[in-house]
């Protein structure tokens, strides 16, 4: 085995000058790579890592950031179902939630509007059975996304429910995840290809492509979204994805976590999200003019909503600037619940400055979280906040997935996003 590397290495320092050669090309490897790491404007922290993962690591650096490196996805942007003029956007007497509103719609393109119901459902029982019930009285079309669909008890109800729908004519499309679905092999789902259903994956790992250099492969592009829609009139989303892991009926360990049952406007917004990931998953544009003839009239409610999206196709980072700008906003009390809590300088400066301006300032995070590094990280943060008067609570010992924020007695902000870099 060594002969044939020491014949290699043997050829090798024959060359003359080999030794200049490889410093000319690993410093034309660096500044090539260093520029075009430069030019993506990333944070200086993750902007810095990167270079130093290179510099030190000549080869295995750059495959790392080859598979794993940041990048940008292009996705068509469809026309809004309704000309902004026509949402009843809502408006607050309160100038720091009009300002956050207008920022919302300014870095995702939705408008404030409006729901008639929001119905928290607290852990993955309640939110399954609620899902399944409204299931059953779908007429029109049933849409779903989800980062993880497991196919155990959970993920088998909620299929056979799906299953039953669609035999009845009702037209039923699911996008999921490759990577955090990739335990769900395809023909779990034949039954419900067979009565007519589609199923897609979200950027599924083909491992060809990755001999095609100028081609990266989305290892790290997934989609986190939990969203069902229920012919346009029922919206579903939050934190808990489809699996035993969250379903307290079943295990007495599983994830504390928190969804939203939504009615009203919004859900047409909702709605829009997923069509966008639908046709970027998949291609297919022939059912969109189907869906608008359906959509119900617009209908204002007295809840305020506005959905934030936000992802690689965005330079904005929406729900980052959001959460941050919330916390500014606060005049009593910033609650943060996040099961990884690794924040960027904005988000921890926003944390500490409302803790010193004497707010109600609280941090709740998992006691121990699947994944002992992050749970390291967020750890390594406590001091600065608690010196800045922070309240931190560690949960336990379920593991707490709740993705929410509280501003004052105004503002909630619930989904599938983490309080981290990643996110």
């Amino acid at each position: 085995m060594w002969h044939p590397i020491h014949q290699a290495w043997t050829a090798l320092s024959a060359i003359p000058h080999i030794g200049f050669w490889l410093a000319v090309f690993w410093l034309a490897y660096l500044v090539v790579l260093g520029v075009y790491i430069i030019l993506q404007k990333r944070e200086p922290a993750a902007t810095l890592s990167w270079l130093f993962s290179l510099a030190l690591l000549p080869y295995i650096g750059f495959v790392i950031y080859y598979l794993f490196g940041p990048q940008k996805i292009s996705r068509q942007r469809l026309r809004r179902p309704r000309a902004y003029k026509m949402y009843p956007e809502a408006t607050d007497s309160n100038g720091d939630d009009t300002l956050l509103h207008g920022l919302a719609k300014a870095t995702t393109g939705y408008a404030s509007v409006s729901a008639h119901d929001v119905r928290l459902l607290v852990d993955g029982s309640a939110t399954y059975a609620a899902l399944i019930d409204d299931i059953g009285k779908a007429q029109s079309h049933i849409h779903l996304e989800y980062y993880i669909y497991q196919p155990d008890r959970s993920g088998t109800a909620l299929r056979d429910a799906l299953v039953e729908r669609a035999r009845a004519g009702v037209k039923v499309r699911l996008v999921m995840d490759a990577v955090g679905s990739s335990r769900t092999p395809t023909h779990f789902f034949r039954d419900l290809v067979d009565a007519g259903g589609e199923i897609s994956w979200f950027h599924p790992i083909r491992f060809r492509r990755i001999w095609k250099f100028w081609k990266r492969p989305p290892l790290n592009l997934r989609t986190h979204r939990k969203i069902v829609v229920i012919d346009s009139r029922i919206g579903y989303t939050g934190g808990i994805n489809i699996t035993d892991e969250e379903n307290d009926a079943l295990r007495e360990d599983a994830y504390r976590d928190l969804h939203l049952r939504l009615t009203g406007d919004v859900v047409l917004e909702l709605q829009q999200v997923f069509v966008e990931d639908w046709i970027y998953a998949t291609g297919q544009h022939d059912f969109i003019s189907e869906i608008a003839r359906n959509l119900p009239a617009l209908d204002p409610g007295p809840i305020c909503a506005q959905v934030l999206s936000s992802g690689p196709d965005s330079n904005w980072e929406a729900i980052h600037r959001l959460h941050v700008s919330a916390i500014h906003a606060a005049r009593q009390r910033a609650w943060l619940v996040t099961p990884y809590f690794v924040p960027g300088e904005a988000a921890l400066m926003a944390l500490s400055s409302a803790a010193l301006s004497g707010l109600d300032v609280r941090l709740m995070v998992p006691k121990m979280s699947d994944s002992r590094w992050v749970t390291l990280a967020a750890r390594s943060y406590y001091d600065r906040l608690l010196d800045a008067g922070v309240k931190i609570y560690e949960y336990g010992p379920r593991m707490l997935h709740t993705k929410a924020l509280l501003k004052d007695d105004d503002v909630a902000i619930i989904g599938s996003a983490n309080f981290d870099n990643r996110s």
